[in-house]
């Protein structure tokens, strides 16, 4: 037997080429990489109502009865004894906008060569395309509902923009010229919010913040203007703070639960039209730019689940078809629904 070296057919080496494992299959590691899931955070946060068929749908509103004492002997029902209540009714209507879609299309070859799951990744991706766009327009009808008037005067007022560096409801700063806020002036906009919504009577259940990420962490970490470290935090329990430093959360203040979420808006799309087909629910008032409007000042909002609504007509669906004639498979994401503010008195946008 001779020694020595030998020369192997090595399997994976293309002629002429230098790399031994060429001809191997690339194999992933399981993990496919995709976008992150942006939280959605609305969702659960306002009122949905389904209807079977339609364009739209009705909210009505009603106000407040008063109370008399008696006068014995007096006729309760005579008109102008002044006991009966005049309730204030008026009502809301939301209209289903254009059917919005989401869709791509995997060419059949691409789909045979490809050695993981690509309909299944590509089908995700289009549901969560249009998770994104219905987070983010309840963001901007949140924004909305503050800015709007009372829908009765016998509800209070509307909610409003609260502005964090000033806590006050006055006039926000310029648009596009953002004050500098700390963590200790968002603790102070939480009580003069949750004092606003006590006098708009807006009940403690069902209340809500939603923060810019930015804005949630000062809270945590009770950042000054300069983005300083300070341990007097909302979440400090010697002043009676919640949350955690380590896992950076803080779930409440003033009885507001505290979300954070990328949707909300910040930068002026009042001149943006959306195309969602409806001018019914221009809820900026500007006809065909739907839910945008100027979110320059914007930070994040204050409200209660009254506040805005959605009407569903089609439910968030995906579906597939491979279609022979392109040889390849047409995916779709697909819903139809309209949201709208019903109650104004019970939003408030926070603002710099």
């Amino acid at each position: 037997m001779a020694n020595g070296n030998t020369s192997p057919s090595r399997v994976g080496l293309i002629e002429g080429g230098s790399d031994n494992d060429a001809l191997f299959l690339k194999k992933f590691s399981g993990e496919i990489l995709q976008t992150f899931d942006e939280s959605n955070v609305f969702k659960a946060l306002h009122t949905i109502r389904t209807i079977e068929s339609g364009k739209s749908a009705q909210f009505p509103v009603t106000g407040i009865a008063t109370a008399g004492y008696h006068t014995p002997g007096e006729n309760i029902a005579d008109g102008g004894n002044s006991y009966l209540s005049d309730i204030a009714k008026t009502e809301k209507i939301i209209t289903i906008d254009k059917m919005l879609v989401a869709s791509t299309f995997l060419a059949n070859i691409d789909d045979v060569k490809n050695h993981y799951d690509i309909r299944s990744v590509y089908a995700n991706e289009l549901g969560k395309a249009l998770a994104k766009r219905f987070d983010t327009a309840l963001a901007k009808v949140f924004c909305a509902a503050a800015r709007d008037s009372a829908n009765l005067t016998q509800v209070g007022t509307s909610g409003g923009q609260l502005d964090v560096a000033n806590n006050d409801f006055s006039a926000p700063d310029t648009p596009g010229t953002v004050a500098a806020t700390t963590g200790a002036d968002l603790v102070a906009a939480f009580f003069t919010a949750a004092q606003k919504l006590d006098e708009n009577d807006v009940p403690s259940d069902g209340r809500f913040c939603v923060l810019r990420p930015q804005e949630y962490y000062k809270l945590v970490t009770g950042a000054d203007s300069s983005n300083s470290f300070s341990l007097v935090s909302a979440i400090n329990s010697d002043i009676g703070g919640q949350g955690s430093l380590a896992s950076g959360s803080i779930p409440q203040i003033a009885g507001i639960n505290i979300y954070k979420s990328n949707h909300i808006p910040s930068t002026d799309l009042s001149a943006v039209s959306t195309g969602d087909g409806s001018s019914a629910n221009d809820v900026f008032g500007v006809s065909g730019v739907g839910y945008n409007g100027d979110f320059r000042n914007s930070l994040g909002l204050i409200s209660h689940s009254a506040a805005v609504g959605t009407v569903k007509l089609l439910d968030l669906a995906t579906e597939s078809e491979y279609q022979i004639e392109r040889q390849g498979t047409l995916f779709v994401a697909k819903y139809a629904m309209g949201h709208g503010v019903l109650r104004p008195e019970c939003a408030i946008e926070l603002v710099a």
